[in-house]
């Protein structure tokens, strides 16, 4: 149950404080992107990451117009882009980078992570 005290103090974390919400992350697996060529896994990632995010925005807003509380960054985070690249021909897989930066814009989103690979 709710009492006055906690009432209060979000209140004032919100108001004197300036109370936000810093990100709001949505994970998006690209596993079934893999492909042989860097072009099709590219085309792919672009199509997924655009249908799965298409209204994370829209949503972080509304939710923060509800609640009175801003969400500063929307960012999403895929499945490290190595684990795609196993049966590319190419070692040029740039033009995924380009693809999820395309994405990121398209979607209006701050930040995408998961350009990325597992070192040893």
């Amino acid at each position: 149950m709710l009492n006055m005290f906690d009432i209060l103090e979000t209140i004032k974390m919100i108001d004197e404080e300036h109370l936000d919400i810093r990100t709001v992350t949505m994970g998006i697996s690209l596993r079934d992107c893999a492909s042989d060529s860097v072009k099709k896994v590219a085309d792919k990632v672009y199509d997924k990451i655009c249908a799965r995010a298409e209204k994370l925005v829209s949503t972080c807003d509304e939710i923060s117009a509800e609640y009175g509380i801003p969400i500063i960054n929307k960012r999403v985070s895929v499945t490290p882009i190595s684990f795609l690249c196993d049966s590319v021909e190419s070692d040029d897989v740039i033009p995924i980078a380009r693809a999820m930066q395309r994405a990121a814009e398209t979607v209006g989103i701050n930040f995408i992570g998961g350009f990325s690979a597992l070192v040893h």
